[in-house]
């Protein structure tokens, strides 16, 4: 079995402004293992958050692919790319995105309802994933009853309900104070290697390139390897 979770080769990203085309992205490379921690900076407005979609399949590139466990995205309809993304990809934002009328528990399960998983099953795996995130005793409070890196870790948790190959990460820590943060790398640390999962951490943060196995930058629409 490879170990290359996500890929992609020569990817390229223009936009049409009236007359102008504006490149956002020059032929970039990128190949991410499974258990890698890799981090993306770039200054705000350097296109992360457009690369990361990109790679999500959540918009395709004008030219080059992307490939999420040997799977083409430009090669699926929008259906099946979305069910190969709730399958296969987990996502955690800077501002959680938790739905604010379901508990911590529901939140997690939400994914693997979508993916018609047992309801018996699907609610012992959301104990145990906040079990393993430490928040088996906020199983039935609210995102407003959470503090903020209780609510990430919540998000941490729903990005690992359907077991993915990878999990992107869009600012995780960007709305967290240094202890929270330091918290929450930590228990990436731990998941990557308990779970065998690839972690792509898009960010502006360049502290978080000590904990990280791989790191590039993105200046100029290139992305360049950092480490």
């Amino acid at each position: 079995m490879s170990n290359t979770v996500l890929e992609c080769k020569a990817l390229s990203k223009q936009y049409q402004d009236g007359k102008q085309i504006i490149e956002v992205f020059k032929s970039i490379d990128l190949t991410l293992q499974r258990g890698e921690a890799c981090a993306i900076v770039g200054a705000s407005g350097s296109g992360k958050t457009t690369l990361l979609n990109l790679l999500a399949g959540l918009d395709l590139a004008t030219s080059g692919d992307v490939t999420l466990a040997n799977v083409s995205w430009s090669s699926l309809k929008d259906a099946k790319r979305a069910k190969m993304r709730n399958k296969e990809m987990g996502f955690v934002y800077q501002f959680h995105h938790l739905l604010p009328e379901f508990t911590a528990l529901e939140n997690v399960l939400m994914p693997m309802w979508i993916a018609g998983t047992d309801k018996k099953q699907a609610k012992y795996q959301g104990e145990t994933l906040l079990k393993q995130v430490g928040l088996q005793d906020r199983l039935q409070h609210k995102p407003s009853q959470l503090s903020g890196g209780e609510r990430q870790r919540v998000a941490i948790a729903r990005a690992l309900a359907n077991h993915p190959a990878c999990v992107l990460m869009d600012e995780p820590t960007g709305n967290l104070d240094e202890k929270t943060s330091i918290d929450i790398q930590n228990l990436i640390n731990e998941l990557k290697v308990t779970h065998s999962m690839a972690f792509l951490v898009v960010t502006h943060d360049e502290k978080m390139l000590n904990w990280m196995d791989s790191a590039y930058r993105l200046s100029q629409g290139i992305l360049q390897s950092i480490k």
